[in-house]
């Protein structure tokens, strides 16, 4: 089996202070993708290059203490490719790709931040420039190899999705046009990219289970009043080899858990 995990730390060094690495190590993952890591080499040097006996590669963002994605395997991988070829949000590192290619397959883990709008107008519209020119990226790299891309999507797909659906239509996230550019990403047909949503490939009608961030207002943790940001997005291909899933929530290491999926296939 190949065991994947995502998760959006919400700072490495803040979810360092809370156990995540011991926690990666009794997981034994083969690959950790991570999200908001919010460091710099110059935090990484000494401290964070390993953990649990895996490899770190990192995608920093040029400002301090924002965004940033990093990978940690167990397997070398034969590319590694920091950014999707975009100016503004290759600054924000928001992606970092590991391709393992072998004879029998070229594959890619990718680890993908995409932005929130929720803080105003602005971001939103970035946000919005984000999805118009990464759509094409993802058509482009499915066209070349097979791929799992993990990550903090920032968006809720469908009503089951989240808790309160009725009043979060006007809100970042659940936004109609959010949830129309993922129903075309895993729209099989000629206008689509044809991804998998395997969570939904798995686990086709849960609900509460399903939920990988809860805002700090509130008790929405308490309450399970969460929503479903956290995805692994693949080619249809290494879909078919997803057999578990899990989302772990004994420990919070941010405002996100992780979710893990075993996929019957080794590299």
């Amino acid at each position: 089996m190949f065991k994947l995990t995502s998760l959006n730390l919400n700072g490495l060094r803040s979810a360092a202070t809370k156990g995540v690495a011991d926690w990666v190590a009794e997981l034994a993952p083969d690959c950790i993708c991570m999200q908001e890591t919010r460091v710099q080499a110059s935090d990484i040097e000494g401290r964070f290059e390993d953990m649990a006996g895996l490899k770190g590669h990192f995608h920093f963002a040029e400002k301090k203490g924002y965004s940033g994605t990093a990978v940690y395997s167990k397997h070398v991988p034969s590319d590694i490719v920091v950014g999707w070829g975009d100016t503004e949000f290759d600054a924000e590192g928001r992606y970092l790709e590991l391709r393992f290619d072998t004879p029998k397959r070229k594959l890619s883990v990718i680890s993908c931040y995409f932005p929130s709008g929720s803080s105003g107008e602005e971001r939103q519209e970035a946000k919005f420039r984000f999805l118009k020119g990464f759509f094409p990226h993802l058509v482009a790299l499915k066209k070349e190899r097979e791929f799992i891309l993990c990550g903090d999507i920032n968006i809720a797909h469908k009503e089951i999705d989240l808790k309160n659906w009725r009043g979060n239509q006007k809100n970042s996230g659940f936004l109609p046009e959010e949830r129309a550019w993922m129903t075309r990403l895993l729209d099989a047909g000629a206008e689509g990219a044809g991804l998998v949503d395997v969570y939904r490939l798995l686990k086709p009608e849960t609900t509460g289970e399903a939920y990988t961030w809860w805002s700090n207002r509130g008790q929405a943790y308490a309450n399970n009043v969460g929503w479903r940001l956290d995805y692994h997005l693949a080619t249809p291909a290494i879909a078919s080899l997803a057999r578990s899933e899990s989302i772990f929530k004994t420990i919070k290491f941010s405002d996100h858990a992780p979710i893990t999926v075993d996929y019957e296939f080794k590299l």
